[in-house]
């Protein structure tokens, strides 16, 4: 009986391949801060001053001493003698004394004195140096203190974070120009098939075009690896050993997307098992999509066979390749998966026993969403085409009925 018949769940296999990868540890290297975007953070971020340096008014308006506008109103506004303009980008001289009041802008320095600032439009000009304050303002009022973003020794940035545009900001605001991140993981991506043609190439009967080493490929790089796509191989033993034993050599993760035959999937299960200890853990999972996926670690390097379906290719690089690829690249922090939850639009059956992972499309209608189902048979990449997202149904399940609330984690 062919090996990938003996199935374990989906949990179970996850749990076997990440007990084997427990000393997975991404290397590290140095880069301009301004290239960071998409990387993960490889070191506690400290500040070493404060954010902001100097405390400064966030209005366009006068900078007082709140006491001053005490009891203040449109019928009996509070008169304050004004003494001048804060410069901007420059230290002022002025001191801000009880009755006294000077022009700052948004983002000027706070003068010596005052304690708030009261907004352009709470005031008019009763003289030339004399305003008339409308609205009283507390102490504090219209301001950003000195150290209220960030203070000395602060971790603004924790290991395993990734870079999104708001920590490049982040980063340059402290004046850190140079960052500590975890290094891309290479990831060799191999097809196999004698069917299977370049998407260059006009398929003759019985061919199909590879789509999925572009496919992964792009995966690959969308959760931070470095892609590194083979020649399509033939369902030949030694040409997919030599291959694999290449690509074992140059990368950090091999992926092999293998035929239809089970057969040609023993046959990819054979040579991944000869790469290494302990070899091939998980050779069939109990689910569908995805059922005849291979996972095997060989001397502390993760291998992942991929079944030749696309869907089932990428269902399964979804819930098994992207976490790993979070695990190689460090991504520990703010590891959030997105998910919308919606109304099941119609009846879902399911058979008990397995993990299922169905494509839906969402809609939105009134103020939630719901969840379409889309059906389909197996090799259809156009059926995740159309997909928003996967709804799971439990292995303890036969199905979900319409109007059940489902979450959706979103592609």
């Amino acid at each position: 009986m062919p090996e990938y018949l003996k199935l374990q769940s989906l949990n179970d296999s996850k749990q076997l391949f990440w007990q084997h990868l427990a000393d997975l540890r991404p290397g590290i290297e140095e880069i301009d801060s301004r290239n960071a975007l998409g990387r993960v953070i490889a070191e506690d971020i400290c500040s070493n001053e404060f954010l902001p340096a100097f405390t400064r008014s966030t209005v366009d308006g006068y900078a007082v001493q709140a006491a001053s506008t005490h009891g203040a109103s449109d019928s009996l506004p509070a008169y304050l003698d004004l003494v001048g303009e804060v410069p901007m980008g420059t230290e002022t001289t002025l001191v801000i004394q009880s009755g006294q009041t000077a022009l700052i802008h948004t983002g000027g320095m706070l003068p010596p004195g005052a304690d708030a600032v009261v907004m352009m439009e709470q005031t008019q000009t009763a003289a030339n140096d004399v305003i008339e304050v409308l609205k009283p303002v507390t102490s504090g009022e219209n301001l950003v203190l000195k150290g209220e973003d960030v203070k000395p020794g602060e971790v603004v940035i924790p290991t395993g974070t990734l870079v999104r545009a708001a920590e490049i900001g982040g980063l340059l605001a402290l004046g850190i120009l140079r960052v500590k991140v975890t290094k891309k993981p290479r990831v060799a991506i191999l097809s196999s098939g004698d069917e299977v043609i370049l998407p260059e190439q006009t398929p003759q009967p019985g061919q199909v075009r590879d789509i999925n080493s572009d496919m992964l490929s792009a995966l690959v790089k969308a959760n931070g690896g470095i892609s590194q796509t083979h020649p399509i191989l033939p369902d030949q033993k030694d040409v997919l050993q030599q291959a694999i034993r290449k690509a074992y050599d140059d990368s950090d993760l091999v992926i092999v997307t293998a035929g239809s035959s089970a057969s040609t999937r023993d046959m990819t299960s054979e040579v991944l098992n000869s790469m290494g200890s302990p070899g091939v853990l998980v050779h069939g999972i109990n689910i569908k999509p995805g059922k005849p996926t291979i996972l095997a670690v060989c001397d502390g390097k993760p291998m992942i066979g991929l079944p030749g379906n696309p869907v089932s290719a990428l269902v399964i690089a979804h819930l098994i390749v992207k976490p790993l690829l979070e695990r190689m690249t460090g991504f520990t922090h703010h590891n959030l998966v997105p998910v919308v939850t919606a109304d099941l639009a119609v009846n879902l059956p399911s058979i008990a026993g397995r993990d299922e992972y169905f494509p839906v499309r969402l809609y939105r209608q009134d103020d939630h969403f719901i969840a379409d189902p889309i059906f389909y048979k197996s090799n259809l990449i156009y059926s995740l085409v159309r997909a928003d997202g996967l709804v799971h149904i439990e292995p303890d399940s036969t199905g979900l009925i319409a109007g059940t609330i489902v979450e959706v984690t979103l592609f």
